[in-house]
């Protein structure tokens, strides 16, 4: 690997993250094509279903393929799915060289799209290391769910300088500005599930979409164990319009969940007298086909998800307010932690001004990174 290696594959993951909140549940894959140290073709993979990134940059290449160095994000396809093989296409262009960041974990590539392309006689390579870190955190959410079936979780919300979600009287519009605000509905519009606590669901009576409407229209869910969301809410209400799912355990009454049922709702029903378990809800929305969940709380909600263990990432908006009080609403309750030092620590994050907010997004260490 050289330097020129690693230039062109960064170039190749830029390209990639144009795929962000389109192509889901597949992974954002970027390639460039370069012969004689000149970019001669790039793509992405821009939507589910459509051709893929090898295939993108290949066509803008033509000719000027034959003999070149494609740079790639993850390991071509080597099976028909819902386009034929990307390894057949880099054969047909005359590639002579393929750069890989990473090999794609799913089973029926695995491995075997660098074998089909080392086969035909092609220089095929693995790296560089940093951009292959890169290659991983950019699809995080799909290795996540290919890992263990279960959604990749962003918790977001909110808070004053001294911590606080809301007043002591329950007030919380509006901590961040606006721009911090559309930053938080561009977040949504990528997301396949926004998840909130009846709590919130009650005191905000919120719509939970993205304004303007993004690539993706999330369904909309509620942890309300006794079914309590009002049939006059405004997730009740425009049920059949956006999906809402409502979270229940045994302690919801039948007439209750037959109310919202007749709305639209989907009633998602957990055994148990207790809160509904974080767990069997990501396994059932993994089975949904659900691999970006965004949960914006309150905090026993965002408790619950960090006591579960299944936080993955935080954007976390910190305004310049100070709220003070003693009646604390915090962003995340739960058991927490009898020392500092066990506190959960940010693996990686990056901290923007946005207006006066203070945005940090970074995400924790994967426990399903040892099942990639």
């Amino acid at each position: 690997m050289t330097d020129l290696d690693s230039f062109w594959m960064r170039r190749a993951l830029a390209e990639a993250g144009r795929g962000l909140g389109h192509v889901e549940p597949n992974p954002m894959v970027g390639a460039v094509v370069v012969r004689d140290g000149r970019l001669v073709g790039i793509g992405h993979h821009a939507r589910f279903g459509g051709p893929h990134a090898e295939v993108e940059a290949l066509a803008v290449a033509g000719d000027s393929a034959r003999g070149a160095t494609l740079y790639v994000t993850l390991e071509p396809c080597c099976h028909f799915g819902k386009t034929p093989p990307c390894t057949d296409a880099v054969l047909a262009a005359g590639i002579a060289r393929v750069v890989v960041a990473m090999r794609d974990p799913f089973p029926r590539v695995a491995g075997g799209g660098l074998a089909r392309l080392r086969a035909a006689g092609l220089e095929v390579e693995l790296g560089p290391v940093a951009e292959a870190d890169a290659a991983r955190r950019l699809n995080a959410p799909y290795l996540k769910r290919l890992a263990t079936g279960l959604p990749y979780v962003t918790a977001k919300w909110a808070m004053t300088l001294d911590g606080k979600t809301a007043t002591a009287s329950g007030d919380s519009r509006w901590i961040s500005g606006p721009r911090s605000r559309a930053l938080v509905h561009e977040v949504r519009g990528r997301m396949d599930a926004i998840l909130v606590g009846i709590g919130t669901a009650l005191a905000d009576d919120p719509d939970l979409t993205a304004r303007p409407p993004g690539p993706r229209r999330a369904a909309r869910i509620v942890l309300d164990s006794a079914a309590r969301l009002p049939v006059t809410s405004r997730l009740a209400r425009s049920a059949r319009e956006v999906s809402v799912w409502v979270a229940v355990t045994d302690r919801a009454l039948a007439d209750r969940r037959d109310s919202l049922t007749a709305l639209g709702c989907e009633v998602l029903a957990f055994a148990g007298e207790g809160p509904v378990p974080i767990p069997d809800l990501l396994g059932e929305l993994g089975r949904r086909g659900v691999t970006n969940l965004l949960v914006e709380g309150g905090g026993r909600v965002l408790g619950a998800f960090l006591d579960a263990g299944q936080v993955d990432a935080v954007d976390v908006y910190i305004a310049p307010r100070i709220e003070g009080g003693a009646p604390a609403f915090t962003p995340a309750q739960g058991r927490g932690h009898p020392l500092m030092a066990e506190a959960l620590r940010l693996e990686r994050h990056e901290v923007s001004v946005i207006d006066g907010d203070l945005r940090i997004r970074g995400t924790l260490p994967p426990s399903w990174r040892a099942a990639e």
